[in-house]
């Protein structure tokens, strides 16, 4: 099947005789990155001329990387010199005149007899068979790297294989919640950029002994972060996945690039938000620009931090600022700051607190049950003495 980026309605029937057989038309290039991961089967990407050329680069240099056998073809209206250097060195095999089909029905042909000498598309999805979860909230203070760091903590604890990624460049704190001291952080994964590997990936992890948790932790230097490109983001997600069962992703409150790559990359999505009104505001805005992204509105659930806390505003007035259902409620303690200063995770320090209950349920319900852990029956309780459970 032949994947085509348009946006014109009609650039399916257009392009159909020189494409040849099946034709998925879809419009944005997010969505594009997330089906060549969910269907080894693709084998070619054709993008129509009015696709800018920066976005068709970037999807082009990340399906170089991601999936090496998956052909890319750029059409064009007009043909000149310093378009096609920048398409070519971004692995586009060629770039065609728009108008010409004939030289696109045979830049197709080429492109499916050199994936065919590639080897096709078998093993790109090879150990591809963990899942990313990104937690993200659009405002800071609301509990995303507690959430973020219990969770990861709790599916370690399991026997799940877990990795947990701190994205904060600038100020992560996940290193500091779980009182870690690295030797390496996201900063050593630039110089492996193009040829990382498990290898690479198992230099750069600190190991978290409480939990069995794997953890890259953010540059200690806040001004690393500026010297880090999305790529390294997008190749270490790409590789974790098939090393572990699970990926926690911690992120910032905003879209950064090292964001918008991992969203490219995650299967779930924990929205976090707080019992205020910037924080409601604020995740609607990114909600937004999750749907302008083509993000998958199943992949994504909203959790309520803080959801006990009487401020005046209720989870009710949250679902419908939201425009979106709760899916968990996380209730407020100060046992979460306590664990914190210690640099434990209440799940495991306290793992009958009210709060360890909840983010418990959480990550059953919402990650292991929905990516297919058989879960136990709860364990129903005996009635006492007056009759009370």
């Amino acid at each position: 099947m032949t994947i085509l980026w348009d946006q014109n309605p009609d650039a399916v029937e257009r392009y159909r005789f020189a494409l040849g057989g099946q034709v998925l038309a879809l419009t944005a290039g997010p969505r594009i990155a997330r089906e060549l991961d969910e269907d080894h089967a693709q084998t070619l990407v054709v993008i129509g001329p009015d696709i800018d050329l920066a976005s068709a680069c970037e999807l082009a240099e990340t399906t170089r990387i991601e999936h090496p056998a998956v052909g890319v073809i750029l059409l064009r209206h007009r043909l000149d010199v310093p378009s096609l250097s920048d398409a070519l060195r971004s692995g586009i095999r060629e770039v065609v005149a728009a108008e010409d089909y004939t030289a696109l029905a045979d830049a197709v042909r080429r492109s499916r007899e050199l994936t065919a000498q590639i080897g096709g598309h078998a093993g790109q999805g090879a150990g591809a068979d963990g899942h990313v979860v990104t937690v993200f909230s659009a405002k800071g203070g609301v509990g995303k790297t507690t959430l973020a760091t219990n969770s990861a903590a709790y599916l370690a604890s399991t026997g799940a294989r877990t990795l947990l990624v701190d994205l904060d460049l600038m100020f992560g704190d996940v290193a500091i919640s779980l009182q870690l001291s690295p030797t390496h952080s996201m900063s050593d994964l630039v110089a492996m950029t193009g040829h990382l590997d498990a290898q690479g990936i198992a230099s750069v992890v600190t190991h978290h002994e409480g939990s069995g948790l794997d953890v890259v932790t953010a540059p200690l230097d806040p001004a690393e972060a500026d010297r880090i490109p999305a790529a390294p983001v997008a190749e270490l997600l790409r590789v974790a996945r098939s090393m572990y069962e699970f990926v926690v992703v911690d992120t910032p409150p905003a879209f950064t690039e090292h964001v918008l790559a991992a969203f490219d990359r995650t299967d779930l999505s924990l929205l976090v938000a707080t019992l205020d009104i910037p924080a409601v505001k604020n995740l609607r805005i990114a909600i937004n620009t999750l749907d302008a992204l083509g993000a998958s509105k199943e992949s994504r659930v909203v959790v309520l931090n803080r959801a006990d806390t009487k401020v005046g505003l209720g989870p009710k007035e949250v679902e419908l600022a939201l425009r979106e259902p709760i899916a968990a409620s996380v209730p407020n303690s100060l046992g979460v700051s306590a664990a914190v200063n210690r640099g434990v995770p209440i799940v495991l320090d306290e793992p009958h607190a009210p709060v360890s209950l909840a983010m418990r349920e959480l990550v059953d319900r919402q990650v292991r049950h929905r990516f297919g852990v058989e879960l136990p029956a709860p364990v129903k309780r005996r009635a006492g003495l007056w009759g009370r459970r």
